[in-house]
């Protein structure tokens, strides 16, 4: 669901992070910017391929693969991490990041689970499971969307909100995943 909290009109360097009440403007680049291609076939075949291997994993399992993930993130060789960003589904994910025009900054889908499939760049971590970008979406069910805080990303040096969204399979409805784009916020306030 969506949080609601203040949006700062300006936000300074050191400023915390805000939940984002979403605007009609943040509203409107979901519906036209996002929505149209969060279902193609590609993310869909990805997301089925990994829930088939990822559904009798336990917790030990995940926390194994996150905290090889994170151990990886800046090391020179990088097995867990190389097939999330080197699929099909990670370059249609960049290719929409290059169509946004410097909007989006970030576009990462998530299984059953939680467990990135693939990104269109590194995240700090390969199970979303325990953040609210994926408990409430995956979690709530078809439909949910979750505006998370607007923060500073020191990535592209500006002011982002995460929008996230359940996956459902477009043949039958069922909630398969969830993904989480980093949307540029100054457009937004």
């Amino acid at each position: 669901m969506i949080r609601t909290a203040l949006v700062a009109a300006t936000l300074a360097a050191a400023a915390p992070a805000f939940a984002a009440e979403p605007t009609p403007a943040m509203n409107a680049f979901l519906q036209d910017q996002i929505m149209p291609w969060a279902h193609d076939a590609v993310l869909m075949d990805a997301i089925a391929a990994q829930n088939a291997m990822t559904a009798g994993y336990d917790a030990a399992t995940i926390n194994d693969l996150d905290q090889t993930w994170r151990a990886e993130v800046g090391a020179a060789s990088t097995p867990t991490i190389d097939p999330v960003l080197g699929n099909a589904a990670a370059d249609f994910l960049r290719a929409q990041t290059e169509a946004s025009g410097g909007m989006i900054t970030e576009v990462f889908v998530m299984d059953a689970v939680g467990l990135n499939v693939a990104a269109s760049a590194v995240t700090s971590d390969y199970w979303q499971g325990d953040e609210a970008k994926f408990s409430e979406t995956f979690g709530v069910g078809a439909g949910a969307v979750h505006f998370g805080e607007i923060e500073f990303d020191e990535s592209s040096q500006s002011y982002q909100v995460q929008i996230s969204m359940a996956l459902t399979d477009p043949a039958t409805g069922e909630v398969v995943g969830a993904m989480t784009v980093g949307v540029i916020a100054d457009a937004f306030m």
